[in-house]
């Protein structure tokens, strides 16, 4: 094949395939439909998008199917809902993996955020329900909100081979501690720092000035000069051009709105991430304890003030699952 046909070829992928080339692709999403029609190799999912999930029609059978199930646990009260929801969590999970080839994401209660304990034997539980249904736990990542009592959690559940997405994290401190504590991967919100400049400055952020996209490049270019083998997530997205300046990062997820836009582009799509060109860079190594940690993190307002306002939304959602499915007892 010519040069010039092989380039005519190459320009003819839409965005979407062309980011595949060297970014692992992540379904942000509960709808199976959706992560059929994008086909991206891993998928994530959280209360909100289950409990969002259940109020489709087409899905409504899976709460019912567990509902007959779990109604013979021998559980009442609290403990029953809990035990429903997490096996409705699990349920979608496992049926994502059927359709992903990777991996999926199922997140621990926001409540746990600051209980270590209690997040490890949230994580054990859902584990053991994989497994259960012959998931291997490679196949699933727990997600764990990116405070220092997660993080510890965390450290201690990778050494157990339970594998951990630490999410909520808005800032370089909380990335330095996870990849210390040699989590599998992390999710930086992209979209809610954008949220919180835009709101804060009362201005539009776009391209490389976006703050979003510009902490996610300090965290990747930080783990790839150092050598860190925790996987970077570039989350919660607001637009194409955020993907766009994020091309090249391990994984990115992505919400069925912007995976259409992107696989209906075929303009050429460029790398903007580079191990090879972060391994280079004068970057000065950031020593972290407990104090340090908690200091640098009330100190930067934006992600002082968005992981607490994500740990209070999340756990809502939670709220919000768990009064659903005591309406259907």
């Amino acid at each position: 094949m010519s040069t010039a046909l092989a380039d005519e070829t190459k320009t003819k992928l839409n965005q979407l395939d062309q980011i595949k080339k060297f970014t692992k692709i992540v379904a942000d999403t509960a709808d199976f439909e959706s992560v059929k029609e994008f086909k991206p190799q891993d998928a994530t999912t959280n209360p909100s998008l289950v409990y969002s999930a259940t109020q489709k029609q087409q899905y409504a059978h899976l709460l019912e199917e567990v509902l007959a199930d779990r109604k013979k646990s021998g559980l009442s009260g609290a403990a029953q809902v809990e035990d429903i929801c997490d096996h409705l969590l699990v349920q979608f999970g496992c049926d994502i993996l059927e359709i992903v080839p990777g991996r999926v994401s199922t997140e621990t209660d926001a409540r746990l955020s600051f209980d270590v304990e209690g997040s490890i034997k949230k994580a054990r539980q859902l584990v053991k329900l994989y497994e259960e249904r012959k998931i291997p736990r490679e196949r699933v990542l727990i997600k764990i909100a990116s405070t220092w009592e997660g993080i510890n959690a965390a450290e201690l559940l990778q050494k157990e081979g339970i594998k951990c997405n630490l999410t909520l994290m808005f800032s370089l401190p909380q990335a330095v501690r996870c990849a210390e504590a040699k989590v599998q991967l992390i999710s930086p919100f992209v979209g809610r720092i954008y949220d919180w400049y835009k709101k804060e400055n009362k201005r539009d952020y776009s391209g490389p000035g976006d703050p979003g996209v510009q902490s996610l490049q300090e965290i990747y270019t930080y783990y790839k000069n150092f050598g860190y083998a925790t996987e970077v997530m570039g989350a919660s997205c607001r637009n194409v051009g955020q993907i766009r300046e994020l091309a090249g990062c391990d994984c990115l997820t992505i919400s069925p709105e912007l995976m259409k836009e992107l696989a209906e582009s075929q303009e050429p799509l460029e790398r903007k991430l580079d191990p090879e060109k972060a391994k280079s860079a004068k970057i000065d190594k950031l020593e972290m304890d407990e104090k340090k940690f908690r200091w640098l993190l009330n100190d930067n307002a934006m992600a002082y003030e968005k992981t607490g306002e994500g740990i209070r939304k999340f756990a809502a959602d939670v709220v919000k699952l768990e009064k659903f499915v005591a309406s259907k007892l």
